[in-house]
C-alpha cells in the first residue's frame, strides 16, 4: 500500500513539474517578446496612452535576471526561426 502511494505522489509530482516547466517555457517566450519589443521601441512615438505601460514594461524587462533574460531571448529567437509547417 505504501508503495502505491508513494508512485502516485511521484506521479503528481513529476505532472506538477511538467506543468511548470511548460508555463515557463511559454513566459521565457513572452518575456523575450518584451525584450526585443522594448530594444526597438522608440518611446518618443508611441502616443502618450501608452507609455506609461512601455515604462512598466520596460522597467521589468530591465529587472529581470541576466540569465533570464538570455533564456528569454533565446526562447523567442528559436521560435522565429522554425518555419511554418515544420515540426521540430
Amino acid at each position: 500500500m505504501k508503495a502505491a502511494v508513494e508512485s502516485t505522489g511521484s506521479f503528481m509530482l513529476s505532472k506538477e513539474i511538467e506543468i511548470l516547466m511548460t508555463e515557463r517555457a511559454r513566459l521565457l517566450r513572452v518575456a523575450g517578446a518584451a525584450a526585443q519589443f522594448v530594444a526597438l521601441m522608440n518611446a518618443k512615438r508611441l502616443p502618450e496612452n501608452v507609455a506609461t505601460e512601455a515604462d512598466i514594461l520596460a522597467e521589468s524587462v530591465n529587472a529581470l535576471p541576466e540569465d533570464t533574460l538570455k533564456d528569454a531571448l533565446v526562447a523567442i529567437s528559436t521560435a522565429t526561426t522554425k518555419q511554418p509547417g515544420t515540426t521540430p
